[in-house]
């Protein structure tokens, strides 16, 4: 029995341990095979506070990983196959082993989608990336490209366009399906080029993003657009598969939450980017891990088993 299970292991769950563990709560996390979060698929990270010359991403999170530890949680590194949330003390199956816990807190993030080409794969992290807020002073006085059509995509244009030379929106169909001030902002601004009706080939270069390869889906005509990076914008999936039927779910799959981290279930908690639909920052999910912790010490003291 533990006092806390943390499921997830990306900048809000390891937070969340740090808190837990600091209140003398007995508290495992349970990181996936895969642990870390988005974080270990990013290069260098310059916004993130305390590291004033930058820190790339899987160093950040071996620091964190390192720090909860030292706290004194339980971290093991295997893939949640199912939960029970319907009564406590809950109950959490990874592989052959069984954990009960009197809260559960909720980190498993969310992903975002990509294109499926081998050599976005390849170049992630080399001039490939799915966050502009993140990367986008890597590419001042460059040339990138940008891929989707929604909200999230013109707004990852207009924050590129405040440091790169050249932005090359590519949308699949001839209109956007953004709003429309976002629309007028792109219309209105002359470092953005559009390139509807068209999808992404293949990304070029060896060790670095070159170039991207487009085909017009209604001319099939093929063209090279030169590119120092690609920014995939076509929206995320929250991990929250397994919790759906066990807690409420909005239509896109994200955690409802109230009170800023409390789940439809009391005494489980979600932290980070499964509930986060707006910001999506290493710093806000490691915010949202401290919040979820500190609700978590006070929900145990309200209702000890």
């Amino acid at each position: 029995m533990h006092d806390v299970i943390i499921l997830g292991s990306g900048p809000a769950g390891l937070t969340a341990a740090i808190y837990t563990c600091r209140a003398r709560l007995d508290t495992l996390v349970i990181g996936g095979s895969t642990w870390g979060g988005q974080l270990m698929l990013t290069g260098g990270v310059d916004n993130f506070p305390g590291f004033p010359d930058g820190i790339m991403g899987p160093e950040l999170m071996a620091k964190m990983r390192e720090q909860s530890e030292k706290c004194g949680a339980k971290l093991i590194f295997e893939d949640v196959s199912s939960v029970d949330l319907s009564s406590r003390p809950f109950k959490v199956t990874s592989g052959a082993n069984n954990y009960e816990a009197k809260t559960v807190l909720i980190a498993t993030g969310a992903s975002a989608k990509w294109l499926g080409l081998p050599s976005e794969t390849r170049l992630r992290g080399k001039g490939v990336s799915s966050c502009a807020i993140c990367d986008a002073p890597f590419f001042r006085d460059k040339k990138v490209v940008v891929v989707g059509g929604g909200d999230t995509a013109l707004e990852e244009a207009l924050t590129l366009t405040s440091y790169a030379r050249e932005v090359t929106i590519v949308h699949r169909r001839d209109q956007f399906r953004a709003c429309k001030l976002f629309q007028e902002k792109i219309s209105a601004n002359q470092k953005i080029t559009l390139a509807w009706n068209s999808v992404v080939e293949e990304i070029l270069g060896e060790r670095k993003v070159e170039a991207v390869r487009l085909k017009n889906v209604q001319t099939g005509e093929v063209k090279t657009v030169p590119a120092d990076g690609v920014f995939i914008a076509i929206g995320h999936l929250p991990e929250t598969a397994l919790f759906k039927g066990q807690i409420a779910l909005d239509p896109n799959g994200y955690i409802v939450v109230h009170d800023e981290t409390k789940t439809s279930v009391e005494g489980v908690f979600a932290a980070g980017d499964n509930h986060d639909t707006k910001y999506k920052q290493a710093i806000t999910a490691a915010g949202s891990g401290c919040k979820a912790a500190l609700d978590a010490q006070r929900y145990l003291q309200e209702h000890p088993i």
